[in-house]
């Protein structure tokens, strides 16, 4: 299947905190989108790899995905080398985006960074035809999306693009709480952590609601760029 926008997540939950919106937005559009998880957040304090699946699959139907994979890699662990390029770059291939969105360069969990750099990589790398990839023993062809963009996450980035998200900021909530045992849920008695605090919830959506007044709407979200961004048209903008 190829789909118009690729999300590359280190974690899941990942897509969901960073860029659901954004996801709503363009599926509500017509669009195709998916998300590659590359690891199962194993490492998590909260919950297992287990339940961490099905709170990802209970966010896909959420957010309406047209696919979510999980390439498995080792949470925490995971690094930039050739066996893992490999991985992305099938990915990148087998389903052809247009746009790839990926995690933030930096960010307090040193993944994100990490996963960020992979995810750019790869990006490019998918490009050449002498890079050879195959799934199920079938070649694949070299693909490079046009556009990549990272999500912001904990650590505040000035965005260097911003999506309104307005009527879809409740899709947001209910995928980010789709992952119960990772976010605030008062009925969950495990150990509180940095992210299942009710004003880290808070935080997330005064995010949303800065990067939205920046623009004169009420809810947005922020994606950064490593090239400059051109427009065709200077009445699309806002």
């Amino acid at each position: 299947m190829k789909l118009d926008i690729l999300v590359l997540a280190v974690h899941p939950d990942d897509a969901e905190l960073g860029c659901s919106g954004t996801i709503a937005k363009h599926i509500a559009m017509g669009r195709k989108v998916g998300i590659v998880d590359f690891t199962r957040g194993e490492l998590g304090t909260r919950g297992s790899a287990e339940i961490r699946d099905r709170e990802a699959a209970d966010s896909a139907k959420i957010l309406g995905l047209h696919a979510r994979e999980n390439l498995r890699f080792k949470d925490g662990f995971f690094v930039n080398d050739e066996e893992h390029k490999l991985a992305v770059i099938r990915m990148i291939r087998k389903y052809q985006p247009e746009i790839i969105l990926t995690n933030a360069l930096h960010d307090r969990h040193p993944d994100h960074g990490r996963a960020g750099d992979l995810a750019n990589d790869a990006c490019f790398l998918s490009g050449l035809s002498k890079i050879s990839t195959n799934i199920d023993g079938q070649e694949q062809e070299a693909w490079r999306p046009r556009l990549v963009l990272q999500y912001i996450q904990d650590r505040y980035i000035e965005p260097d693009i911003i999506i309104d998200i307005t009527p879809y900021i409740q899709t947001k909530i209910d995928s980010i709480k789709a992952f119960k045992t990772q976010f605030f849920n008062p009925d969950h008695e495990e150990a509180e952590t940095y992210i299942s605090s009710p004003e880290f919830f808070d935080s997330v959506i005064g995010r949303a609601r800065e990067f939205g007044k920046s623009i004169g709407t009420t809810y947005a979200e922020g994606f950064t760029c490593r090239k400059l961004l051109g427009v065709n048209d200077l009445f699309n903008l806002s």
